[in-house]
């Protein structure tokens, strides 16, 4: 079952746009079925289950962390992280940027706008994604993009609404400051995931499309 969910997304996905296997809650056995068909790429969102499945997987995943990430749980997740999609905060930037200085090491992270309509949701303003971009005081996280979440909803209209809105905030910012790794856009899951490839993602998390329901 999952090889042909897999085998089907890829064959209706644009070939430049990534396809992150969102493998929270399932077991390693379901993840190596995709692997073995050909995914590098999978996300994870809790800390300790990505730290387990990191070591435990084999060493060629490139795994995109896509959950709140807590300050305290850092060295879970940041010596696994290929990228960390899920920068939601000042106080977790920092912490990010203390543990890579410490260790002599740059982080691969994406900015997390807040999109939906849900209080309950994590990220950025719009005003407050310049200020980070524009201030310099990162050198250890280097910036690849944005990341967002449509509002939950079955509304189609609302969700193209949310994803025209990341589009052209992520066009302006490159087009007034001088961001040459600022080129990936995550947006999209498994029920809207052609809707944002149309508003121009470079990164789409799928999982209970490609592995079904959770199994735990």
């Amino acid at each position: 079952m999952v090889e042909d969910n897999l085998r089907r997304i890829l064959n209706e996905l644009p070939p430049e746009v990534k396809l992150v296997a969102v493998s929270k809650f399932h077991p390693a056995e379901e993840i190596m079925a995709a692997y073995n068909a050909g995914q590098r790429r999978f996300g994870e969102n809790r800390p300790q289950e990505f730290a387990a499945k990191a070591a435990a997987l084999p060493g060629d995943i490139e795994w995109h962390f896509i959950g709140h990430l807590q300050t305290n749980k850092l060295k879970m997740v940041l010596p696994y992280a290929t990228i960390v999609e899920s920068i939601d905060s000042k106080r977790l930037l920092d912490a990010v940027e203390k543990w890579g200085s410490e260790r002599g090491k740059v982080i691969d992270a994406l900015l997390e706008l807040h999109l939906g309509a849900e209080e309950t949701k994590g990220g950025f303003t719009e005003s407050e994604i310049e200020e980070v971009l524009s201030s310099g005081s990162y050198p250890h996280v280097r910036f690849r993009g944005l990341m967002g979440m449509a509002t939950n909803t079955d509304d189609m209209d609302v969700v193209d609404s949310d994803f025209a809105r990341i589009e052209a905030f992520k066009k302006s910012l490159e087009e007034r400051l001088a961001l040459p790794d600022f080129t990936e856009l995550s947006i999209g899951m498994s029920h809207d995931w052609p809707l944002a490839v149309r508003h121009g993602a470079t990164i789409v998390r799928v999982g209970s499309a490609i592995f079904g329901p959770r199994s735990y």
